[in-house]
């Protein structure tokens, strides 16, 4: 069985090999930290009976007026783990706080080359409001779609009409 429950400092300590997967972003402890701090109630980890981490998802919520909205900023799941539900678990939890903030949307970006995670992300109903071009940095650097889906405060649904040109990073807001 496995049990959600709030990520913690210890937990720093034991995600690597989560964080192995070659298309997850790892970060510095001290942003980490700093969403654990900042916003606890967006960072989750899905843990085995056995005490290991089978996954986990960070977010925060940003923005102001019709753009607050809840972000994505990591999601994982141990290779191990995978094809299990586990991801749609972990964005489900997000997307429930993002309600109870009384977001308009929540966002995230992926890779352009990342297929599978493209697809989960459309049947959880997602959809790609826009490019953004040399987001990843790399040889070479890799375009972002940054992915949207509406919360039920945008009953219009303006936050997932898509944009029809790319957009450089400095220009995301």
């Amino acid at each position: 069985m496995t049990t959600l429950r709030p990520f913690t400092c210890d937990d720093m300590f034991r995600f690597n090999k989560v964080n192995l997967d070659p298309l997850t972003e790892t970060y510095c402890l001290s942003f980490y930290t700093q969403y654990l701090a900042h916003w606890p109630e967006y960072f989750q980890v899905a843990e085995s009976p056995t005490g290991e981490i089978m996954g986990y998802i960070m977010g925060k919520a940003e923005g102001q007026g019709e753009s607050w909205h809840g972000h994505v900023t990591a999601l994982t799941v141990s290779p191990d783990y995978r094809r299990l539900g586990l991801a749609a678990t972990l964005m489900s939890f997000l997307e429930d706080v993002s309600e109870k903030k009384r977001c308009y949307f929540v966002d995230l970006f992926v890779r352009v080359s990342n297929k599978v995670a493209i697809d989960m992300y459309t049947k959880l109903g997602y959809i790609v409001y826009r490019t953004v071009l040399e987001y990843y940095v790399g040889d070479p650097d890799e375009d972002a779609y940054d992915m949207r889906k509406a919360c039920s405060r945008d009953v219009q649904r303006k936050s997932v009409i898509p944009l029809e040109h790319p957009v450089r990073p400095e220009e995301v807001d």
